[in-house]
């Protein structure tokens, strides 16, 4: 893995090292599998009292005793642009992300933005943290228990891990303080082209500027999506937000359709959500048509790269996408107040 039994092992970090991106090896404890040896890759949280905290890309926190470490080491990660993929900081993604889905109601907490929507999708409805609060962490989460308690909705806030700028010393003092991971997702990105350039039969698929019922892709679009419960106006304030908003639609036997995308340009990025295809339908190509014909849309209004998230239990949709050539950028996880 990290180290290998050519070459002496070294312990090359310190608790200045706090912050970067570390590979460390430690005695394995009892209990634990037969090897000798175990490695950890994260982000290095704390090192306080002898005890190390390293945060994983999953997310999961890991504590390990100063005493116990063989090896370390800082280790660089990986820039996009050397595995073929489009370059882009946490940051810009997390924002061309809330740019495609955003909320009814939204408040400015020094560089957090609170965000609710009736409670439709935890996406719409979570606090999201890039900068700092403008006030210690405790006044902050009390004032986002207060605003979302005020909505009679749960207070969640959207964390990143795994990737250059994310925000595991966040996830690891929300687990000190009671939260409590709920669902985390993969934000992957690729190129657009690759997409658009899939042999899917895009003749079969409908684009809508809208999802309104005269002109647009109409209530059996929101009948096919299955996260949308009763579709209120809370549900299309949500879906129709976004630079630039395209529907797809694949016609089915009824009123609801065979397979539905949804896909928001914003400069030279696309983010592909909402592709849901009948269960009945499933393994004859529609998600793929569907996201051809998105991808293709895109193009033309001149984006060249493209994003998705996809939860991590996901394994199906997981596995469509690593095959359109989608890779995982990083992990962002929602965390609720308990």
């Amino acid at each position: 893995m990290e180290f290998t039994a050519s070459g002496p092992w070294e312990v090359r970090i310190t608790p200045f090292d706090v912050g970067k991106r570390v590979s460390v090896r430690r005695l394995a404890e009892a209990g634990e599998a037969d090897a000798k040896f175990t490695d950890t890759v994260g982000v290095l949280i704390s090192w306080d009292d002898g005890v190390l905290v390293i945060t994983r890309r999953t997310g999961e926190s890991v504590r390990i005793l100063e005493s116990s470490l063989v090896a370390g080491k800082v280790i660089p990660s990986v820039p996009a642009r050397r595995r073929g993929l489009p370059a882009a900081s946490f940051e810009e993604l997390a924002r061309i992300s809330a740019r495609a889905w955003q909320p009814v109601e939204s408040e400015p907490l020094g560089g957090w933005l609170l965000r609710a929507s009736s409670g439709f999708t935890r996406r719409a409805n979570s606090v999201l943290p890039l900068g700092d609060p403008g006030m210690p962490l405790d006044d902050a989460l009390e004032r986002v228990r207060a605003w979302y308690g005020a909505r009679d909705l749960p207070a969640y806030i959207q964390t990143a891990t795994g990737g250059d700028g994310t925000q595991e010393a966040l996830c690891v003092e929300l687990e000190r303080r009671g939260w409590e991971r709920e669902v985390s997702a993969e934000l992957r990105v690729g190129g657009l082209a690759p997409v658009g350039d899939l042999d899917a039969d895009v003749s079969r698929v409908r684009l809508d500027r809208s999802i309104d019922d005269a002109g647009g892709a109409g209530e059996g679009w929101l009948r096919r999506y299955h996260r949308s419960g009763v579709p209120g106006p809370h549900v299309r304030s949500v879906l129709s937000s976004g630079p630039s908003v395209w529907f797809a639609t694949v016609p089915g036997e009824s009123e609801v359709p065979a397979a539905i995308g949804r896909c928001v340009v914003d400069g030279r990025w696309a983010g592909f959500m909402a592709v849901e295809v009948d269960p009945a339908r499933r393994r004859q190509g529609l998600a793929k048509s569907v996201m051809t014909a998105l991808a293709r849309r895109a193009l033309e209004e001149g984006a060249s790269a493209a994003w998705l998230q996809v939860e991590s239990d996901n394994d199906g949709a997981r596995a469509m996408y690593e095959g359109m050539g989608f890779a995982v950028h990083h992990l962002y996880h929602h965390f609720r107040c308990s």
